[in-house]
């Protein structure tokens, strides 16, 4: 392995390795989820399957002639179009074939084209352009080595350039309480935890197909989320802690889903932090008309899932009837609060699409 930090390519294995990596996971995902699929679909699932079915039409309807995806208050978007190619893939489609495969293709290679000079990948300015990145690391990192030449070859030197960007924000020198997280710029001296929990998700899929993303690194942003964890005013019940914005800050369950399901990512399982939190979800749960709805949707339900029992269970009969109550006649959904409101469709629906296909388990960093 090649280790060098002075390099990009430094944080890639060989490409034996990605393709051992990958063959692995393919493999673990089809043994994972071949239970599932033998046995009866219950009445929810089907519902579930239906509305995931309308919703990928909707979104391959909404793709632009580029490959890209739009926010409707910023127009196209590397993070929109990233999510949008991870709900398809959630829902079982992948690069190169299916009837998919052209959209998935297309808006791969769209998002790797808006690649900046320094690494960031990001179409438009923002106040926070570390949230695309995140996302869109994600999804390379989620469907590298699954595409053909030469867009095999330029998302794996993507995917390195973006991995760089992300371990070298994380040592810009921060006040003690943001140590070890993340925030809107890369040169950001504070952080918080809805950014920092992008960044982790995609290191961890990035370290899952071979990148080096050495340890420390993963060990202080864990310390940082833990240190969002805080009690309720006034506390719910003993034992129940959420999780807040910034170390310090009162808990919301959005923000207790992000720090769930840091956690368990980081191969944190069922920490008194995590267990805490899911504590604090279950008595007071994610609510439509809570503002980020649908980014909490995504959060607590991947998050929930993989702490598994019974927090899962209660969190995916109340959350997946929600979503399926508010999906429109034509596959998307819509917001009515706040910033999801001026995201638009495709953001919502992405969002959905994410959190309801958590049982499917394609996605590898859905994988418990």
């Amino acid at each position: 392995m090649i280790t060098k930090r002075n390099e990009t390519e430094s944080v890639f294995c060989t490409g034996v390795r990605q393709l051992q990596v990958l063959a692995f996971v393919c493999v673990f995902v089809s043994l994972a989820t071949q239970p599932a699929r033998c046995a009866p679909r219950t009445k929810q699932q089907q519902r579930v399957d239906a509305a995931i079915v309308k919703a990928l039409e909707f979104l391959a309807d909404q793709q632009e002639t580029n490959g890209a995806w739009k926010v409707n208050s910023l127009g196209e978007s590397t993070a929109a179009t990233s999510l949008a190619v991870m709900a398809f893939m959630a829902a079982g489609h992948v690069p190169a074939e299916g009837p998919y495969a052209d959209h998935l293709d297309r808006g791969i290679a769209w998002v790797v084209d808006h690649q900046q000079p320094d690494g960031m990948i990001v179409h438009r300015k923002s106040h926070g352009p570390l949230y695309s990145h995140g996302i869109s690391t994600l999804m390379l990192a989620e469907t590298v080595g699954m595409t053909q030449e030469p867009l095999a070859t330029q998302s794996r030197q993507a995917l390195a350039r973006a991995v760089h960007l992300i371990l070298k924000a994380q040592d810009v020198p921060k006040e003690k309480q943001h140590a070890g997280g993340w925030r809107y710029q890369p040169t950001s001296r504070d952080s918080d935890l809805s950014v920092s929990g992008w960044q982790l998700l995609a290191l961890r899929a990035a370290k899952n197909v071979g990148c080096d993303v050495p340890a420390q690194h993963i060990d202080r942003a864990v310390a940082y989320v833990k240190a969002c964890s805080t009690a309720p005013q006034p506390p719910i019940s003993e034992g129940a802690r959420g999780f807040a914005y910034q170390p310090g800050g009162d808990p919301t369950p959005t923000r207790t889903g992000t720090g769930i399901l840091a956690l368990e990512i980081c191969g944190a399982h069922r920490t008194p932090e995590a267990i805490a939190g899911a504590e604090y979800l279950l008595q007071k749960p994610l609510k439509a008309t809570d503002h980020f709805f649908y980014y909490g949707a995504y959060y607590c339900c991947v998050g929930m899932f993989k702490v598994g029992g019974h927090y899962w269970e209660n969190t995916r009969d109340q959350i997946v009837d929600i979503l399926l109550e508010k999906q429109s006649s034509d596959g998307s959904w819509s917001a009515a609060y706040g910033g999801e409101l001026s995201a638009g469709e495709v953001y919502t629906t992405c969002m959905a699409v994410l959190a309801l296909a958590v049982e499917y388990q394609y996605l590898p960093i859905y994988q418990r």
